[in-house]
């Protein structure tokens, strides 16, 4: 049986490489297709694939058998659990992958996508620019079929021609930002504040009018410090939380 073959990663050296390779790993255990293999590649092929040391390859297989992603048997190998999915906070140290991460793993469906004027909201992102391309998703529970959360992306329409929609039910706007579309990713800006479900949020997430919900938006700049995506993303208050760790140097 063919293993399962996780993405590339470039690493930053400034973060623990442990933690890099299991965002990574995790963002593609998460956002595999439904016919992939569930058998993870050994330690040493893994630890080839990211450019790592086998013991840093084994730390990060352990953070991601902690938190019950994959199963791991003396002489037999290690397996993707089949029903795995996010069950704890996911610690957020400054990596992409780690955002990548944190927006995977549950099922997708794509409401709707056009070229639109740009918000007023969103004018300070985009300068001189008067359209966006604006994609909006809802996102379920892989078990229980519940939704969790919503999202809108603006996006630079010099990008839309080669986003394609089905891509954005299978991974977030930031891997097909990166891995497909080709964008050079800089940084993302990420802020998270409490506010109440308005008509539309409650309708979408199925929770009380006025009920308290987590706004997540993450703003994506390329190398040239252009912002190139604004995400607007609506998670039920119930449903979500928000770890930031910080390590000393």
């Amino acid at each position: 049986m063919t293993a399962f073959a996780p993405d590339s990663l470039v690493l930053n050296r400034k973060l623990p490489l442990w933690y890099q390779v299991s965002q990574s790993l995790r963002a593609s255990i998460l956002g595999r297709a439904p016919d992939a293999s569930l058998r993870l590649p050994t330690e040493e092929q893994l630890a080839a694939h990211y450019g790592v040391s086998v013991l840093t390859m084994r730390q990060a297989l352990k953070e991601l058998e902690e938190e019950g992603l994959i199963s791991r048997h003396r002489r037999r190998g290690t397996f993707i659990e089949p029903g795995a999915r996010r069950s704890t906070p996911r610690r957020l140290l400054g990596s992409i992958d780690a955002i990548v991460a944190q927006q995977s793993g549950e099922r997708t469906t794509v409401l709707g996508h056009a070229t639109e004027p740009v918000p007023g909201e969103l004018t300070e992102y985009f300068p001189g620019v008067t359209e966006i391309a604006a994609y909006r998703r809802l996102r379920r529970d892989g078990e229980s079929d519940e939704p969790t959360n919503w999202a809108e992306n603006a996006v630079l329409p010099e990008f839309a021609a080669a986003i394609d929609p089905a891509d954005l039910e299978r991974w977030p706007m930031t891997k097909v930002l990166r891995d497909v579309v080709g964008v050079r990713i800089s940084r993302i800006t990420d802020t998270v504040e409490a506010r109440l479900a308005d008509p539309e949020t409650a309708g979408l997430l199925q929770v009380p009018l006025l009920s308290p919900i987590l706004h997540y938006t993450g703003v994506t700049y390329d190398e040239d410090g252009r912002v190139v995506d604004v995400a607007r993303i609506r998670y039920r208050g119930d449903r979500f939380s928000f770890t930031v760790t910080v390590e000393a140097q």
